[in-house]
């Protein structure tokens, strides 16, 4: 496998990418949005990087705006719109790097996975040739989400109520009935993004479509054997989409 650290520019700013590629000439490509508060250091998207190279398909993985080492303030720049623009630009500038096919899937991880959805049309109309997704806990009402993470980390500082009705309250039901080829992953006991939100996903979507829903799954995926369910049909899904 060859690494690939990279920079791309949107909207001014300077973000961070890593490119995963394997052995075999010109691979698939699969691109990685990972969640609110995350990076491309994330644990699935570190799953993905090893685990989709050893099957001959290339995985982009970056840190959205105001995250991990990409320019920017979490506080500032944090929306769903800009994060769509970052999923967007990330796509094109591999692509134009011309060391993988123009066949690619997406992925993403809670709002990841939203950030996925709400850039889908954009990119097809680009004719970027999106073949399908693996999406995971993702937030297609943010108005189900009851529990709002407010308190201060050691990623960012605390956040006011305002910061999401502002920035992170949308419904991307409309913009769910463009996709195909999309596999769901969403814990029945998800405390951060309600399990309601995959069985609305899975009703707007065009088939062929599949959702797994594990019983007792938390929001991280923290159960092994969940971990290991979603290892083996995350990557039987890339692989039929992708035509691997």
């Amino acid at each position: 496998m060859k690494i690939i650290e990279t920079n791309f520019t949107v909207d001014g700013l300077s973000l961070k990418g890593t490119l995963h590629l394997p052995v075999s000439h010109m691979p698939p490509l699969v691109v990685g949005s990972h969640g609110l508060e995350g990076s491309r250091n994330s644990a699935k998207q570190m799953l993905l990087s090893k685990l989709l190279p050893e099957n001959n398909i290339a995985f982009f993985r970056f840190d959205h705006r105001g995250c991990g080492e990409s320019q920017g303030s979490f506080i500032k720049d944090t929306s769903i719109e800009k994060r769509a623009r970052d999923f967007y630009a990330a796509v094109r500038h591999v692509l134009e790097m011309k060391v993988t096919s123009n066949r690619i899937a997406l992925f993403g991880s809670s709002m990841g996975g939203a950030t996925c959805i709400k850039a889908w049309q954009d990119l097809e109309q680009a004719k970027y040739g999106v073949q399908g997704a693996v999406l995971c806990a993702s937030p297609v009402n943010t108005r189900t989400i009851k529990r709002i993470p407010l308190a201060g980390n050691d990623k960012r500082p605390a956040l006011s109520l305002d910061f999401f009705k502002d920035n992170l309250l949308y419904d991307l039901c409309d913009q769910a009935k463009a996709l195909h080829h999309v596999m769901i992953f969403h814990g029945r006991a998800d405390e951060v993004v309600p399990v309601e939100n995959a069985h609305i996903l899975y009703a707007a979507m065009q088939p062929p479509k599949e959702m797994i829903l594990h019983d007792g799954g938390d929001h991280q995926m923290t159960n092994r054997a969940h971990q290991q369910d979603f290892e083996q049909k995350m990557l039987a899904w890339y692989k039929s989409v992708l035509g691997v």
